[in-house]
């Protein structure tokens, strides 16, 4: 079936099942409707089949199945998935939800902002619109009371005029449109600062909340309220754990940002309002160069107020909404139905678990070829991914699917490039055994419970069920573990030969002066003199013949031969008497006898 047939035919069902829910008098949401689809589907036991197309007698089935399972009213799974649904599509970061609220606010003032940017008035009472048009603009720019009350009117006007002056608004519209909007921004955030000064000071300040007391006072209050629920909904799954031995988790970052983030802004906001005082004092003029930053820190300052004041808005209304998804469990487990399981039971908390088996760590001798991580070996033990959103994958497994949170001390198995926790040591050696068995088990185990998939974040492996704010992730690498041990290393000086080129030059003028010397040497002749002086300096040439062997011949062969001496001495062995007595004779033959 082509792409957009199948599209059509998946948007036709979803549709349906819509109008299905809409008959029995439950309103569901498109997304919700597909999530349900896509998991009745996947549930080996529905019999689908994932590679032929859908007939009529499956769409039939299969919007039957969906209706049934949306029309459920005491089934904690649809309440958990509906949970989840509408947690990804109302949630978001705290970076990208500020964006978005800067975004929808600088679109809501695009209208007044063309309005003053593109106007070209000449005459006095348009003039004076257009000056009204600005102080409306700064008004709704910095949210700091209502445009239409007359003493937040004149109180914004009193501050724009002493910074920008009617008067030069001849000025004003003979800049580019850029420019204006910045003024625009800049002139906001001044008269800002200014109308908060005047507010410390007791002399103005009409219609400004007092966003740091509000905030203050809200905060405490909302993060109590969020941790009542975590806390109750966290005691309920330590109960159902006892029970079945095993569960839990969840934070309260953004309430713990939003607390941090305030309380660094007001004793900044203190700190900026002490320095203007001390600028201005009694002074009857100011440089603007001294107090325009200031009063634009000011108006920063309390844009940040504000925007923690909508944050926390968003995040309270985000809590109330998801309260009424827990109803079900007390439906189906009254509190007597839990007393009475309970009987004899030990509730123990997450940290109560993992302290039992602190001391059991898993012995590398005994794994040759599997790689085992621990806190001392690993710089960011405690920012890898571990798969199941830390659960114990072996007892999920092995017991129907109950959850167990992971101990990290025990050790992190890593195994193709992803990172396991177990709760015991006897589990982690099992898991070790043969991962793959225990991966495909919680793989078909989170197939027939969807909620499951976004819980242990299997969308990897479940692509069609990816959460839309995790959309962009898809591709994101994991963390890899950083592992500390004692190496040393050693290179050559020079591993590859110089590849510096000496005739290049990047200076461009220096090129063209050299392009410009060749370009004049073509019209050049080369012109040479001898003098006295430099003779000695020429180039001579000589030419010389080699020696060569020669030879001569006379007409006989002649030769002549020295007699040879001979001399002899007698007497040398001696005689009668005591004393040598020796004769010489000489014996050599005469030369003409040779």
């Amino acid at each position: 079936m082509p792409p957009t047939q199948a599209e059509s035919v998946i948007k036709n069902i979803i549709r349906e099942i819509g109008q299905e829910c809409a008959a029995h008098g439950e309103i569901v949401s498109e997304t919700l409707v597909a999530f349900m689809v896509k998991a009745v589907v996947l549930d080996p036991s529905n019999g689908f089949n994932m590679d032929r197309a859908l007939i009529k007698s499956d769409v039939q089935k299969l919007v039957k199945l969906c209706v049934a399972r949306l029309l459920d009213s005491k089934n904690p799974s649809l309440d958990t998935v509906k949970m989840q649904v509408y947690f990804d599509m109302n949630y978001t970061s705290r970076e990208e939800f500020l964006q978005e609220h800067h975004r929808v606010l600088e679109s809501r003032l695009g209208p007044i902002s063309r309005e003053i940017t593109d106007n070209r008035s000449c005459a006095r009472e348009e003039l004076e619109s257009l000056y009204r048009k600005i102080v409306s603009y700064v008004l709704l720019r910095s949210g700091l009371g209502s445009p239409t009350d007359i003493k937040i009117v004149r109180e914004a006007t009193a501050a724009l005029q002493s910074v920008f002056p009617q008067a030069e608004l001849g000025t004003f519209l003979t800049l580019s449109k850029k420019d204006k909007e910045r003024q625009l921004k800049e002139l906001t955030m001044i008269v800002t600062g200014i109308r908060l000064f005047n507010r410390d000071c007791g002399k103005g300040g009409e219609g400004i909340d007092d966003l740091p007391a509000i905030l203050h006072e809200a905060i405490p209050a909302t993060t109590q309220h969020i941790d009542t629920q975590l806390q109750t909904a966290q005691d309920q799954a330590y109960r159902y754990t006892a029970i079945l031995e095993k569960v839990a988790q969840n934070p309260l970052s953004d309430i713990i940002t939003c607390a941090q983030e305030v309380e660094m802004m007001i004793k900044q906001l203190a700190a900026q309002l002490e320095q203007l005082k001390m600028t201005v004092k009694s002074k009857t003029a100011v440089p603007t160069s001294q107090v325009f930053p200031i009063f634009i820190a000011l108006s920063n300052l309390w844009t940040s107020f504000q925007d923690e004041t909508v944050l926390l808005s968003v995040l309270s209304n985000l809590t109330t909404h998801l309260e009424p998804f827990l109803g079900a469990h007390e439906l189906l487990f009254p509190e007597r139905v839990i007393q009475d399981l309970l009987d004899g039971v030990t509730v123990k908390t997450d940290v109560c678990r993992m302290k039992e088996h602190m001391e059991d760590r898993v012995h590398l001798a005994d794994f040759r070829k599997l790689e085992w991580l621990f806190p001392e070996t690993t710089a960011n033990f405690d920012k890898l991914l571990i798969q199941y959103r830390g659960f114990c994958g072996y007892t999920f497994a092995t017991t129907d699917g109950l959850l167990l949170p992971g101990n990290p001390a025990i050790g992190i198995l890593k195994y193709k490039e992803k990172y396991y926790t177990f709760n015991t040591r006897d589990a982690a050696y099992s898991f070790a055994q043969n991962p793959e068995k225990y991966i495909d088990l919680i793989r078909e185990q989170a197939k027939k419970n969807a909620e499951l998939i976004q819980l242990l974040e299997l969308h990897q492996q479940f692509e069609t069920l990816i959460p839309y704010s995790q959309m962009k992730d898809v591709d994101k690498h994991y963390i890899k573990p950083i592992t500390k041990c004692e190496s040393s290393t050693q290179t050559d000086t020079h591993i590859l030969p110089p590849t510096i080129l000496r005739s290049y030059e990047w200076n461009e003028w220096e090129l063209r002066r050299r392009a410009i010397q060749l370009a004049n040497l073509r019209q050049k002749v080369t012109h040479s003199a001898q003098t006295d002086l430099s003779h000695m300096r020429r180039e001579n040439f000589s030419q010389v013949y080699s020696s060569k062997d020669a030879s001569t011949q006379s007409t006989r062969e002649g030769s002549t031969r020295v007699p040879r001496p001979q001399i002899y001495i007698a007497g040398l062995r001696g005689g009668k008497t005591k004393t040598t007595h020796g004769v010489k004779v000489n014996l050599t033959r005469a030369v003409d006898e040779t």
